[in-house]
């Protein structure tokens, strides 16, 4: 989720490439929507989950639809609402199981629609949706069932827009050092530097003050946020690169796609659920 996952929409683009005005109404409206869907109600947030998973999906589809590759996606949304729900009601036991369901689903799915090797390279593209998408989106669910489920969701959200916020100022105003020319020429070392900064900021702020937990975890979760969000998305930059495309959709205007959102959140959702989960200041 950084400055090279937003598109050129409208006719008046940013110094970082994309129509901030747009960018950021659109991307408030996101944030007010899934906060109020997360404190409305926990299973309001897991169907807004399961549609941003879903079409996360059908993006991916249509972009590997350019290689000639087919992912099954009706066993793949089937297995995204069964994975979401099923890890939320019964735990990350119920997460490996609805996956390797989804898995064996999608797989007899392609072979009876025709054999062959293009069967298993749809399949294979398939399995890589599946562990993509659904599996990382299992661990939010994860942490939504917890306790101070909510909580946790919030920050790991937050997190996140921190990420993105203080890469994209940061990157525009202060970046001359790319990061990775080769896969994502707009991240500078000042962008990854700025993203540090917000996150750590907001990782402490809300350890005190939203879960109430040893500010250390705070901090350690400000400093492990940008490593795997920048992972996450240079992961999908390198995809977008391959497949020839600048952003994975066009459904949020301003930002590009769904996928293009949830790239680094992705990556990052296991890793600062593990930490909540071994934290033992976490339970107090």
């Amino acid at each position: 989720m950084t400055e090279s996952a937003f598109s050129e929409a409208g006719p008046a683009p940013s110094r970082g490439g994309r129509n901030l005005p747009v960018a950021i109404a659109v991307g408030v409206g996101l944030l007010a929507v899934v906060g109020g869907s997360l404190y409305f109600r926990k299973e309001v947030f897991i169907g807004f989950a399961i549609l941003a998973i879903g079409a996360a999906l059908w993006e991916l589809s249509r972009a590997l639809g350019r290689r000639d590759v087919r992912i099954p996606l009706l066993p793949l949304w089937v297995g995204t609402a069964g994975m979401l729900i099923s890890t939320y009601t019964a735990g990350a036991e119920a997460l490996m199981v609805s996956f390797i369901l989804t898995v064996a689903g999608l797989v007899v799915w392609r072979v009876v629609d025709g054999g062959g090797i293009a069967a298993v390279r749809d399949a294979a593209a398939g399995v890589f949706a599946a562990a993509y998408l659904p599996l990382m989106a299992g661990f939010v669910m994860l942490m939504l069932a917890a306790d101070n489920g909510r909580e946790q969701v919030l920050l790991f959200i937050l997190l996140a827009v921190a990420n993105d916020v203080g890469g994209f100022f940061a990157g525009v105003r202060f970046g001359k050092h790319p990061l990775a020319p080769s896969v994502s020429p707009k991240k500078s070392w000042e962008g990854l530097a700025g993203s540090f900064v917000l996150a750590l900021a907001v990782g402490l702020v809300g350890a005190v003050l939203v879960l109430k937990i040893n500010p250390v975890i705070g901090l350690t979760l400000g400093f492990l946020a940008p490593l795997t969000a920048t992972l996450g998305d240079l992961a999908e930059s390198m995809i977008k690169r391959d497949l020839e495309l600048k952003d994975m959709g066009s459904l949020l205007p301003g930002h590009g796609g769904v996928l293009d959102r949830l790239d680094s959140m992705l990556l990052t959702a296991p890793f600062v659920y593990l930490l909540f989960s071994v934290a033992p200041s976490v339970a107090t």
